[in-house]
């Protein structure tokens, strides 16, 4: 399961290391550079291309 990754604790003994773990968090919240890797396609409203698209559809079948 994909959410079972984000459970796991996490033991730095080093402080150092704490320090650092914890300053890369903070940075990555402040200013999150996230991009959708594919364009967002609009949902179809146009009836016509939705008969055509379900006509598609049914004919692989």
């Amino acid at each position: 399961m994909a959410t079972s990754s984000i459970f796991t604790n996490i033991v730095i003994n080093d402080p150092k290391k704490a320090e650092k773990f914890i300053d890369a968090l903070e940075t990555s919240s402040h200013d999150p550079a996230w991009k959708p890797t594919t364009p967002v396609k609009p949902p179809l409203t146009d009836i016509e291309a939705i008969r055509k698209l379900m006509a598609k559809r049914v004919s692989v079948k």
